[in-house]
């Protein structure tokens, strides 16, 4: 089942510092926050907004867009793959900050696997 192929779908942008997130569909234009008008950044199409209240979920969403991944992990037709592993909480991101550190791997690698001490 196809679940991007059928119509165009809105990405979900994110505020971090307001905690906001919005679905707009891409454009040429830069989308701005609500709140404060500054650039929103594009988190992808399988995103889940914590409650704005949620700092600590919050804080693990800024590390994985601050080191460039997106909520996004189907095929652009919507079939093929769940979406890929994003930490949620800061037990998961201490624990791969510090195998990063440790083996010396790009943060973003490590950042996408489930779990941080197996290889890709």
């Amino acid at each position: 089942m196809c679940y991007y192929a059928e119509k165009p779908y809105k990405l979900h942008y994110v505020c971090v510092t307001c905690r906001v997130a919005c679905k707009q569909h891409p454009g040429l234009d830069e989308h701005r926050c609500p709140r404060c008008s500054k650039p929103m950044v594009c988190a992808g199409r399988d995103f889940a907004a914590p409650r704005r209240r949620d700092l600590k979920a919050w804080t693990a969403v800024a590390a994985v867009l601050n080191a460039g991944l997106r909520y996004e992990g189907r095929e652009p037709c919507g079939c093929g793959k769940e979406p890929k592993f994003r930490p949620r909480t800061r037990a998961q991101l201490r624990a791969r900050h510090i195998e990063a550190a440790r083996t010396g791997t790009p943060l973003a690698e490590i950042l996408g696997r489930p779990d941080p001490k197996t290889p890709a």
